[in-house]
């Protein structure tokens, strides 16, 4: 089931609308973007716990939520 603008916001907090759409638009899971926003907030400890690294739609968020952080405001 698509995520609404609301579940994303329940995950990120207060987010830019064209990130939310854009990770409405990869057909994610709201607890693959909790996933996702883990490890793109804290990837050194997930990785000392040994997970392994993220793929699918979870690396796509990953890099979005990467992407946007990166952006000058």
């Amino acid at each position: 089931m698509t995520m609404t603008s609301a579940e994303v916001v329940a995950v990120l907090g207060p987010a830019d609308k064209t990130l939310v759409a854009e990770i409405i638009a990869t057909g994610a899971t709201q607890a693959e973007l909790a996933e996702a926003f883990a490890w793109a907030n804290n990837d050194e400890a997930l990785m000392g716990e040994g997970r392994h690294l993220p793929t699918g739609r979870v690396a796509a968020l990953v890099d979005l939520l990467r992407f946007d952080e990166e952006e000058p405001d």
